[in-house]
């Protein structure tokens, strides 16, 4: 019998209960493990009135369930990152099995929990941090193990990506869209870390350290969200054959390692630019495998709660047969890479600025963009006129990205342009 404790009783700490206690003779018939939820520790009343829980494995206090002698693994669920990390450490000290589902915890303090359970021997679970109910931390540990990764691209993020969707399908501006999600429990009252890529940065900050085994923060990955993107935007990307995803990128050459979160264009025949609604997809290419995808519900209490129960029942067999933790020598945290500065980024770009239609006007921004060695490949002036402005639309050939910066910031001081210009990279190395 495996001894389960779960902090915190939530979204997904409901979710993990449920599919233990209604798909246990399922999970027994599989794996053999009579899996029980020993203690649930939740101070809010309400989350639980709905099930039928005996009292006396309630507690208010999590270090009373951490404590417990007979809870093989502690489960945390909580999220945030002060309290989460102090259960942890504590679940580890105690030689407990630790699971969790905090991408930001681990992406914050990944190194220090996975060197303390090294030296403990405990193993960690955590393949609910990353796109919920889909596989992929197993798939890159196990499946991918003998592959030299070299790509990483994801659709992370599923209220970011239901918003895009919307705008795409419907042509309603971004703030429209984004109460609607709220309305609907897509989005959270502050939707803060969804739509500004934060939520993506760190589920890849996890994936970064499993594939090249590094040491990767935050404040390393170039970061930009959705909310500066506009429907003309989506219309224009359809046009050209692209289509526009917040999509978290990793790529390694050997010597660099490119992060970044932010809209990007994709080609309408890539794979990732089919993935829609509140969906998360990870696309993963390895030296020997190939390209890879792994595509479904990135979030959700039963989603992310099957992913959450793998892993009890993996550690739960580990447990049952004495073997030694599965400690995957890339989960370190602590092997340090270069960096490529984002302004060094060299690929093709859309610009829309928006200026009054006169003479001359298409001329001097594409001497800017000369002078700074930046190709145009494509223009497109058309759309509807407003107050004497229209949007004028280009698509270059590769560019550093820092000049190219350099050329918009220039142009924006026009006389004659009108706001910030609109400047989104396009991903033509999605092989």
């Amino acid at each position: 019998m495996i001894k389960v404790g779960i902090i915190g009783f939530g979204t997904v700490g409901r979710g993990t209960y449920r599919i233990l206690q209604e798909n246990s003779s399922i999970i027994k018939e599989r794996t053999g493990l009579n899996i029980v939820v020993k203690k649930i520790a939740e101070i809010n009343p309400d989350r639980i009135k709905d099930y039928d829980i005996k009292k006396e494995i309630l507690t208010h206090d999590a270090y009373e369930l951490i404590e417990d002698k007979d809870i093989d693994i502690v489960v945390e669920l909580i999220g945030g990152i002060t309290l989460a990390y102090d259960y942890i450490i504590h679940a580890i000290k105690n030689k407990k099995g630790v699971i969790t589902a905090n991408k930001a915890l681990l992406a914050e303090k990944g190194g220090e929990i996975f060197s303390l359970a090294a030296r403990y021997k405990v193993p960690i679970g955590f393949e609910a941090s990353v796109c919920g109910g889909i596989p992929v931390i197993r798939a890159v540990k196990d499946g991918l193990v003998a592959n030299r990764i070299t790509d990483i691209m994801g659709i992370l993020n599923g209220t970011s990506n239901y918003i895009m969707t919307r705008m795409a399908e419907e042509g309603k501006p971004f703030r429209e869209v984004l109460k609607d999600a709220q309305r609907l429990g897509f989005a959270e009252q502050d939707p803060t870390y969804d739509i500004e890529g934060i939520d993506a940065a760190h589920k890849l900050c996890i994936l970064i350290s499993l594939s090249f085994g590094c040491k990767i923060k935050l404040h390393d990955i170039s970061v930009k969200g959705i909310s500066g993107i506009e429907p003309v935007d989506i219309e224009f990307a359809r046009e050209f054959g692209y289509k526009i995803k917040l999509l978290a990128i990793a790529r390694h050459d050997g010597e660099e390692l490119e992060a970044r979160v932010e809209p990007a264009m994709i080609s309408v025949s890539h794979p990732l630019s089919s993935v829609g609604d509140v969906f998360n997809a990870v696309y993963i290419v390895g030296d020997r495998v190939g390209p890879t995808m792994f595509y479904g519900k990135g979030a959700g209490s039963e989603p992310t709660g099957s992913a959450v129960v793998s892993d009890i029942i993996d550690i739960g067999q580990r447990i049952i047969s004495k073997a030694e933790p599965h400690t995957f020598k890339g989960i370190t945290f602590t092997k340090k890479i270069k960096i490529k500065e984002s302004e060094k980024g060299f690929v093709p770009f859309y610009l829309r600025f928006t200026a009054q239609d006169k003479p001359g006007v298409l001329s001097q921004v594409s001497g800017i963009l000369a002078k700074y060695s930046i190709s145009i490949s494509t223009v497109i002036q058309k759309g509807r006129k407003e107050n004497g402005y229209v949007p004028i639309v280009m698509l270059t050939h590769e560019a550093i990205e820092g000049d190219l910066k350099k050329a918009i910031k220039e142009i924006d001081k026009l006389p004659f342009i009108k706001g910030e210009s609109i400047c989104i990279r396009i991903e033509e190395r999605l092989n």
